[in-house]
């Protein structure tokens, strides 16, 4: 049975300005890697077969530190782990693209990737994570916007926003999964209701 443990990486810059990354390469803040930090320590009394991250540097950064501190080989980035691309609105806070696009903004085509478009990429990564490690425990590092589509198109109830460092864990039963752990930050001493 795979098992695959989502982690959103750690914070950014643009995380705290509310500014909408997208495929925009940004990097950790110093808070971020603390957060890897503290995650990497508290994965190293579990057992992981390897980390996959997003190719974006705040994934694959949070993923070396969460590997260095943990122990779990880094087994390599893919670029199928990426966050949503957001089109004209990345870089962009609210208030900027409902100032530029109006409030229905989000229905608008500015260059965003679609939902089927998103979860075509997870599916195609999906199948081969599954013949590959048919009986591993995964850690993919990726993004909020990512994960959280993933978890809808998998028609997990209740998924909206999830936290820096959060682990997610999915089980794969009888050809679908199964949510065992959601947005959990037990490392930073944060319980979520």
């Amino acid at each position: 049975m795979t098992t695959i443990g989502f982690i959103r990486h750690g914070s950014t810059e643009w995380n705290r300005l509310g500014k909408l990354q997208g495929q925009l390469d940004t990097e950790l803040t110093q808070e971020g890697r603390e957060q890897a930090k503290q995650l990497g320590l508290r994965l190293a009394n579990e057992q992981w077969t390897g980390i996959i991250t997003s190719d974006l540097r705040r994934a694959e950064e949070t993923g070396q530190i969460v590997s260095k501190l943990s122990g779990i080989p880094f087994l390599g980035t893919d670029a199928r782990l990426r966050e949503r691309k957001y089109g004209q609105v990345e870089g962009t806070t609210v208030a900027e693209r409902e100032e530029r696009w109006g409030a229905d903004w989000k229905l608008q085509n500015l260059g965003q990737e679609t939902d089927a478009e998103l979860f075509a990429r997870w599916s195609q990564l999906e199948g081969e994570l599954v013949l590959q490690y048919p009986i591993e425990r995964l850690l993919l590092i990726s993004h909020g916007g990512f994960i959280v589509q993933v978890l809808r198109g998998l028609q997990m109830e209740h998924v909206e926003f999830l936290q820096n460092t959060s682990l997610t864990i999915l089980l794969r039963k009888n050809n679908s999964w199964e949510l065992e752990r959601y947005n959990c930050l037990k490392h930073l001493n944060i319980e979520l209701s």
